[in-house]
């Protein structure tokens, strides 16, 4: 079950059904979707996405999937999971642009690291991130995260795989 998890200013927690609105809002907006995935979804890609959440993730605990909040206010989106492109667990996070600018990105994708590290057990925490993407390159370089490779897209920008290791396990086998 994910866990609630709570940092100076935002409390990371499993979604409620009563979020579906504000989910959908959230990655509706080009400024926030245009950095995930594909880019921005219709808007019943988007609910289904929503409805599997409780259905795939949460019922079977596949991974850890968080609505990020603020002052009671749904503010961002948080997972880490099991990925392919990046051989271990990824760290995914997005910000609405009104969260934006004060720090808030770091503080929540250093929380994400920590539970990888700390709860999971893990050893490194990786991260796909679009090459133009500034501020999340940004953030992630201020938590050690460094570049391993680039992964060339179909469509679009080059994508950097960046991974931080867990303090005290530099060159130990994950």
């Amino acid at each position: 079950m994910t866990p609630e998890i709570r940092t100076e200013r935002l409390l990371l927690q499993p979604y409620l059904p009563a979020d579906e609105e504000d989910f959908v809002a959230f990655f509706g907006d080009e400024r926030v979707s245009r950095w995930m995935g594909d880019g921005p979804e219709p808007e019943a890609e988007t609910r289904a996405l929503f409805g599997r959440v409780f259905t795939d993730v949460y019922a079977t605990g596949r991974f850890d999937v968080w609505a990020v909040r603020e002052h009671g206010r749904l503010v961002g989106h948080a997972e880490i999971k099991p990925t392919e492109v990046s051989g271990g667990h990824e760290l995914i996070y997005a910000l609405a642009p009104a969260a934006w600018g004060r720090g808030l990105g770091t503080e929540l994708a250093a929380a994400i690291v920590a539970y990888g590290f700390e709860t999971l057990g893990l050893h490194e925490v990786h991260a796909t991130v679009a090459a133009p993407n500034e501020a999340s390159l940004a953030v992630l370089a201020k938590l050690g995260f460094v570049h391993v490779r680039d992964q060339p897209e179909e469509q679009g920008p080059v994508t950097r795989v960046l991974t931080v290791t867990r303090p005290g396990t530099e060159g130990a086998q994950p």
